[in-house]
């Protein structure tokens, strides 16, 4: 959520806080500016969505989604500078911050390195203990985040396919991006009620979900967390927020 910048507007983050009961908000690096992290702030507060920090990379031209050589103190600044930002849009507004869940590249690349991995769950607890980071499953980030005391969430996704070892399809590989609402939502239906999910070969993985991801740039994420939450709501399962 909030990742327009400046002038430029990027989806339709009103219409998604209808369905969701948790939102990660751009914090200015990947996306994101003062006024778009205050607006969207005030509207997770009006809408009664939970609000989580979405720290990335300085890569405003690749959208965070570009590996960048970091260093683990780098790694610790820079998601101490942006959940510092956000919370303070979010204590002015009356509310509370719930969650960090690193974007893009960032997230992908603590979740294979220690180092980077300590350094954000470092940087999480120096704004808050309560703080919940969430992080793939088995992945170095939901280790560090439990090494550091913190509560932690393994991360399923409503939209992406799944390697045969349990990894994300790579965005420039086709099949990445799940084609419909639909199958979407017959994905999270799995996920909730199984702990597994298909390949795009046909194999059944096995993966824990404690929270779903929707990506809210998606062409037609709004369609998709319509349908995914009716599926859902129609099945009995009960969305809610972490904490």
């Amino acid at each position: 959520m909030g990742e327009g910048f400046g002038a430029y507007r990027l989806g339709r983050d009103a219409e998604l806080l209808d369905y969701v009961s948790s939102a990660n908000i751009a914090c200015g690096f990947h996306a994101g500016d003062p006024a778009t992290m205050r607006s969207t702030v005030q509207l997770c507060l009006r809408k009664g969505v939970a609000i989580g920090a979405h720290p990335g990379l300085p890569d405003l031209q690749g959208f965070g989604r570009r590996e960048m050589a970091i260093t683990p103190s780098e790694a610790y600044e820079l998601t101490l500078y942006q959940l510092g930002a956000l919370q303070a849009f979010v204590h002015a507004e009356g509310g509370r911050l719930q969650h960090v869940k690193p974007h893009g590249a960032l997230y992908h690349m603590a979740a294979k390195r220690h180092d980077l991995a300590a350094a954000i769950a470092a940087a999480t607890l120096s704004v808050s203990a309560e703080l919940t980071l969430f992080g793939p499953p088995g992945s170095e980030l939901l280790r560090a985040g439990a090494a550091a005391g913190l509560r932690t969430a393994s991360e399923a996704f409503a939209d992406r396919s799944y390697q045969r070892d349990g990894s994300l399809t790579p965005r420039d590989q086709p099949g990445a991006l799940l084609a419909s609402a639909a199958d979407a939502a017959a994905q999270v239906i799995r996920l909730v009620r199984e702990g597994k999910v298909l390949s795009p070969e046909g194999e059944e993985l096995s993966l824990r979900a404690d929270t779903i991801c929707l990506h809210g740039d998606g062409e037609h994420a709004v369609e998709f967390a319509r349908d995914i939450r009716a599926l859902l709501d129609s099945s009995g399962i009960a969305v809610m927020a972490l904490g």
